[in-house]
């Protein structure tokens, strides 16, 4: 075999070969078979991708693919061409090498994304984790409301223990009323006062009566009860403590203001609603209830119904759960326990649909104004909130957004209660994740619901409602 050059050009354009290669040519005699040599040309491309390659020695290996794969011994014209193609030529390795090196790119686009996206879930876990570890230490309204247990005697300057129902008049002077329920308020470190630090204009306890006695005992579940926990130790006694420090006698005021002036300083026209959940019978239950009230009815500080107007006081009385709403409307000329109203019913009907929007249309510019006067058992006169699960009054159990008829829903329900003279609240609000938590109370606030029930006492008074640049990841929840 040999390899001869016919002619050679410019290092950059191809150089054109010979390579003369014997091969025994075919025949049916015997007699007539011998070797003869055929010529091959071959164009060689001077082309540099890589290390640099030697031209010779890639010449050499050309020409031994060619003789040991015969073009004319024992083949046909397609097998001819098969083996044409298994020749590995230097100019089609060359340029495969070239793909390959393309083809890595959006390998390493994708390493990047997951690099990018396992970062962030680090650092997500690592906040999760940081909230999990500062849940069990107090936060700062449990702080404050716990240093309220000593206070410093301004006759003598002497620190003396007392009650932590002691609430001076002076440590409300930089609290500001905030349009939020303190939702299952008992459970909190230091209940009541923690609401009170934060801002809070309504607060709620959960009542058990049993028929050995009169006492009502506070708590989630039955469970949850001890001798302790009373509706009268944990919030009939502090407000009662709180409400004759706000409305003193002394020597530069010989009478109670009318009306009297409520816990917090900055608004003392402000009310604080007690919301009470009968957790057992409704009757039973009731009796307790407005024997414990005594002690704020005799002072004047609550709200009532005098058979024309309502007249506001320091502290309003909610009844929900079991109260039951006979016994509520009972009387006629007074009346100092207000209703937990239904909002899915105020104007009639077992649904929202029928209940709301059957007083809607929702094509007209001026729907809601066109609302006509509604005739409900539930009134200012016997109830003062009206309240639903968001759940049953939306179908909104946790998804992204709020839907088009989920918003129509809601601005129906908020304009009829509030025809009616009533306040909206809605309860089962979501609490995790955050962003979504923070939208809910975004939109509710827009739409003008009255009060929002919140647990988280610190996110809703003072934190940012905003998203947050790590609460991407809750989309793919």
């Amino acid at each position: 075999m040999e390899v001869s050059l016919l002619s050679e050009r410019h290092p950059s354009t191809p150089s054109e070969y010979v390579v003369t290669t014997p091969f025994e040519a075919y025949s049916d005699s015997p007699d007539h078979a011998e070797m003869k040599n055929a010529n091959v040309r071959m164009n060689h491309v001077p082309q540099h991708v890589g290390p640099r390659i030697n031209t010779s020695a890639s010449l050499w290996r050309q020409a031994w693919a060619l003789s040991c794969f015969p073009l004319s011994k024992h083949s046909s014209s397609s097998s001819r061409a098969d083996d044409e193609e298994d020749i590995p030529l230097l100019e089609e390795s060359l340029p495969r090498k070239k793909r390959h090196g393309r083809s890595r790119i959006p390998r390493y686009l994708v390493h990047s994304l997951l690099a990018f996206f396992v970062m962030l879930g680090l650092v997500q876990f690592l906040t999760l984790t940081c909230g999990i570890i500062l849940s069990f230490f107090p936060d700062e309204y449990d702080r404050a409301a716990s240093r309220w247990a000593r206070t410093t005697n301004t006759a003598t300057g002497i620190d003396t223990d007392t009650d932590i129902t002691q609430w001076p008049t002076d440590l409300s002077r930089d609290i500001f009323p905030v349009a939020c329920h303190s939702h299952n308020d008992y459970w909190r470190r230091v209940p009541l006062y923690s609401a009170l630090q934060a801002g809070c204009t309504s607060v709620e306890a959960d009542v058990w009566a049993f028929d050995s006695e009169d006492t009502l005992y506070v708590g989630h579940t039955t469970a949850s009860l001890t001798a302790h926990r009373t509706l009268q130790s944990m919030y009939i006694e502090p407000l009662l403590r709180i409400l004759e420090q706000q409305n003193p006698i002394t020597p530069f005021q010989r009478f109670i203001s009318t009306p009297s002036h409520g816990v917090f300083d900055t608004d003392p026209e402000q009310t604080l609603v007690l919301l009470i959940d009968f957790k057992t019978d409704g009757e039973s239950t009731w009796v307790s209830v407005m024997k414990e009230l005594e002690p704020l009815r005799e002072r004047g500080f609550l709200t009532y119904f005098d058979g024309n107007d309502v007249i506001h006081g320091p502290i309003t009385v909610v009844g929900t759960g079991n109260t039951p709403f006979e016994l509520v409307i009972s009387n006629s000329t007074y009346r100092d326990i207000f209703f937990d109203a239904p909002l899915n019913k105020l104007v009639g009907g077992d649904s929202v649909e029928e209940g709301v929007l059957s007083f809607l249309n929702f094509e007209s510019e001026n729907a809601f104004s066109d609302i006509p006067d509604m005739d409900s058992k539930y009134n200012i006169t016997n109830s003062y909130y009206a309240s639903i699960s968001l759940n049953d009054a939306l179908g909104f159990s946790g998804g992204l957004r709020f839907s088009k008829r989920q918003m129509e829903l809601l601005r129906g329900q908020v304009n009829v209660a509030h025809r009616l003279g009533l306040r909206v609240r809605y309860w089962g609000l979501p609490s995790w994740p955050r962003s979504l938590r923070n939208y809910v109370w975004r939109v509710l606030v827009q739409e003008g619901v009255d009060v929002l029930n919140v647990d988280d006492l610190v996110g809703a008074t003072k934190g940012s409602w905003r998203v947050g640049i790590f609460d991407w990841w809750w989309w793919w929840w």
